[in-house]
């Protein structure tokens, strides 16, 4: 009997853009190329959202404080993050992806899949694909991307990531059991930390051993999860390449927030909270969804420990103000340890929703007024008409480039990382 990994007849390339913020900076700014940059939020004590090579060179990593990478690279240029340059660069890549195949799926700002299975007759193989989109992207943006081929959408991310920067890898059907047999399972999409300690202590390292592993013993330890996590271990991988306009509908709307400076006073915590608030409101808002789930996520100051806590509410809500003061009761079951350094919020258990005025006076105040402040912020701008609470504080506010889980239309399946 044949390996099922081994019968899959699909060819799926995952594209990740090099240092995505970082490359469309350098790109703009000719003085910034072959120097070592960092990617920050407005503020001028906030973290690194994402840095060059150059940079990485001296030790410059994701997260960290502006001035602990100064201290790695004391040459360190940091350069302001700019929104609207990435997202006008990523979905202008991501219509170039097009001309090769209709099945592209965007998995974040700077990356996506192709299935590729039936464009070869056009193009001849996938590897020419990769070639001439490589180039193309090169010629128009000046940046580069690593592309992995691969059966399916796990083992092309994988591949993907093997040769960084401006890579192309090729995992073949043949190749694919004797590379799981020593691949560390954290290399996987989809297993964090948290699972692998968890697998760790059930001696659980190698691709390998998850393959192998008892089906029954990790559905026991993970739920429905542990048969997806048996089959990753193996490179099986059969989910389809879905573009967005065949996509379910949304699952999540979210945002988060690093913060200039590391907070811990309550009412500091309570104003970004009803920023995050007034942010995935409006979106939600945006696309006639409401939602029945709250997520608030914290992590403080160190940038590595994190904690999460959700609630389901009785009622659909879209509305800010009903967001933030669930998100208030979220806050207070929460016994804060250390100061906060990012703050997100997510929206889920969705549902669209036709528009129509609530039943009640107050209700329908209250519905006019957010309509009038969205209508308005659409024109001029995010945050042009907010909340009084959010005034006096504008100086204060968070970091705004935008969190590597967005997506071009800035609401499916955002998670708040």
């Amino acid at each position: 009997m044949k390996d099922p990994a081994m019968t899959n007849a699909r060819v799926i390339m995952h594209i990740d853009m090099n240092a995505f913020f970082a490359s469309v900076e350098q790109q703009a700014n000719p003085e910034l190329r072959g120097k070592p940059i960092a990617v920050t939020g407005a503020g001028h004590r906030t973290v690194i959202t994402t840095s060059s090579y150059e940079a990485r060179a001296f030790g410059v990593k994701t997260g960290m404080a502006v001035w602990e990478a100064k201290r790695c690279c004391p040459q360190l240029i940091i350069v302001t993050g700019d929104n609207r340059k990435y997202t006008y660069t990523s979905s202008r890549i991501m219509r170039m992806m097009q001309d090769y195949t209709p099945l592209v799926e965007v998995f974040s700002i700077d990356e996506a899949f192709m299935d590729v299975s039936h464009s070869l007759a056009l193009f001849g193989s996938a590897e020419t694909i990769a070639h001439q989109l490589k180039a193309r992207i090169r010629h128009n943006f000046g940046i580069t991307c690593s592309v992995g081929i691969a059966p399916n959408k796990l083992l092309a991310k994988l591949a993907s990531d093997m040769q960084k920067p401006d890579g192309l890898t090729i995992i073949k059907p043949e190749d694919v059991k004797r590379l799981m047999e020593r691949m560390p399972i954290q290399e996987l999409c989809g297993i964090g930390k948290k699972t692998q300690r968890q697998l760790n202590m059930m001696s659980i390292y190698t691709c390998r051993e998850l393959g192998r592993c008892d089906e029954e013993r990790l559905t026991r330890k993970f739920g429905i999860v542990g048969r997806r996590l048996k089959l990753m271990g193996q490179g099986i991988d059969n989910s389809p390449v879905i573009p967005e306009e065949l996509q379910d509908e949304v699952k999540s709307v979210g945002h988060s927030m690093t913060l200039e400076r590391d907070i811990s006073h309550p009412d500091d915590i309570r104003r970004f909270l009803l920023q995050l608030s007034e942010m995935v409101g409006s979106r939600a808002r945006r696309y006639n969804v409401s939602g029945k789930t709250v997520s608030l996520y914290i992590r403080y100051a160190d940038f590595f420990t994190n904690l999460g806590r959700q609630t389901t509410v009785h009622d659909y809500i879209n509305l800010s103000s009903d967001i933030y003061s669930t998100t208030l009761s979220i806050l207070d079951s929460i016994e804060l340890e250390q100061p906060i350094r990012l703050m997100g919020i997510s929206l889920s258990n969705l549902k669209h929703q036709a528009a129509q005025l609530p039943l009640f006076e107050e209700d329908r105040k209250k519905q006019l007024a957010t309509q009038a402040m969205d209508s308005i912020n659409q024109k001029f701008g995010s945050m042009s008409v907010t909340y009084g609470n959010l005034v006096n504080g504008r100086e204060k506010r968070g970091s705004f480039v935008i969190s590597p889980a967005w997506r071009p239309d800035g609401i499916r399946n955002v998670d708040v990382k």
